[in-house]
């Protein structure tokens, strides 16, 4: 028996759940991650009911992983901080079968790497290219039908797949799809980070909106709290002290904002994580090319505005190991061939699995955002009305096709 190999180029979220779920096929897997060594500073991430259920499906336990508290409720606020919507994680349990979690990523990423057998995970390991790759192969002679994986310093890497989630810029997706539009500026900034408020109590997972303006607060499984805010700003602004700056917009909302802000205030300045926010201009021709499949950002870089960036993400990957061969292949039918190598094919299903979920849900995180970030004050009291006027039983059930959407092909969830 010899072993198929899956070289995965990122050691984020996405790429660490795909390492995980081929290593359980029986791939050898190595993970290479540009990045010198784990992130320290972070955020946090929103495991929805399609994202537990696809951690599920390979084994992953993500409360026993990173903590099991789940937040009581979970709705919009106005900057007063009246309701406009609430609805109870039990109610979402009880439709979906799971509540939604909440956890560090650096908690969720350190589980993932965990599951991976000893030195598979190589920091400071840049990819530069990816050769040979095509369906039958170019590569040198020994290499034939598999890609060539370069990397910094190297050395280089024969693989039977590629996995490219290295991020929403990609250098991957750029070399192969050099014809794509790219990515698309959505006119916002953001700011990230995580405080410890135990004696604020706060049970409810919320964003407030404002004109223009938003803040969220998300109880962490292991207590803490994940804030984030955004505000209309041209790409590339930022502030001297990020802490002012979010003092300054967001200083005069409802409580507990200002307590939240006290915390931030005593924060390093670079704890206060600041990203503009973009989403993939147009979706990708194909999820795949050759022996490289694209997951999470660096295939279909979405809006954070439905939490399912990351969700979505963890899908694929699932979905991608689902598809593809168990990795001890018989002797003799080593991918040196068209006919006798399983591989592209199971790419192209991923293709047919993925696409046209991914780019929905893609469309729909951009136009949510769109509301979000209204500024006129007449549209925004009219957006506030309506979102007040909808039931919250139709509100969760319009979130059907996303928290219960998660399917293996050939399968259930």
């Amino acid at each position: 028996m010899s072993q198929r190999h899956a070289v995965v180029v990122g050691a984020g979220i996405g790429g660490l759940t795909a390492a995980v779920a081929l290593h359980r096929r029986g791939w050898q897997v190595t993970v290479c991650e540009r990045a010198p060594e784990p992130p320290v500073t972070g955020a946090g991430i929103g495991l929805a009911p399609n994202a537990l259920r696809a951690l599920d499906a390979i084994g992953v336990d993500a409360a026993r992983a990173a903590g099991g508290h789940v937040p009581a409720t979970m709705g919009a606020r106005r900057s007063d901080g009246r309701w406009l919507t609430r609805t109870a994680t039990a109610d979402m349990a009880a439709r979906y079968g799971v509540a939604p979690l909440a956890v560090p990523r650096s908690a969720l990423t350190t589980a993932l790497a965990g599951a991976l057998p000893p030195r598979a995970l190589r920091y400071g390991a840049a990819v530069t290219a990816v050769d040979g790759d095509a369906v039958g192969g170019d590569a040198a002679d020994g290499d034939a039908g598999r890609a060539i994986v370069r990397t910094a310093g190297g050395p280089d890497l024969s693989a039977d797949l590629v996995v490219a989630a290295d991020g929403i810029h990609s250098p991957l997706r750029r070399a192969h799809f050099p014809a794509h539009p790219g990515l698309h500026y959505l006119g916002e900034t953001a700011w990230r980070t995580i405080v410890d408020a135990p004696e604020l109590r706060v049970a409810a997972m919320s964003e407030t909106w404002g004109r223009g303006e938003r803040f969220g607060l998300t109880p962490l499984s292991d207590g803490r709290l994940y804030l984030y805010a955004t505000a209309p700003a041209p790409a590339g602004t930022r502030s001297a002290d990020p802490r002012a700056e979010l003092r300054r917009r967001f200083g005069a909302w409802h409580d507990p904002i200002p307590a939240l802000l006290d915390r931030i205030d005593r924060l390093d300045p670079a704890d206060v994580l600041q990203n503009d926010l973009y989403d993939l201009a147009a979706p990708l021709p194909r999820l795949h090319h050759g022996r490289i499949a694209w997951l999470g950002d660096a295939a279909h870089a979405m809006a954070p505005n439905l939490g399912q960036g990351g969700c979505q993400a963890i899908e694929d990957a699932v979905v991608l190991a689902h598809l593809l061969p168990e990795g001890n292949a018989p002797a003799g039918n080593a991918p040196a061939g068209r006919g006798a190598d399983p591989v592209p094919a199971a790419l192209a299903a991923y293709t047919s699995a993925r696409l046209a979920r991914t780019d929905a849900v893609r469309v729909r995180a951009r136009r949510v955002g769109r509301l979000g970030a209204l500024r006129n004050p007449l549209a925004a009291a009219a957006r506030d009305l309506a979102v007040r006027a909808t039931p919250a039983r139709l509100a969760l059930r319009g979130m059907d096709d996303l928290f219960d959407g998660f399917r293996l092909p050939g399968g259930t969830a």
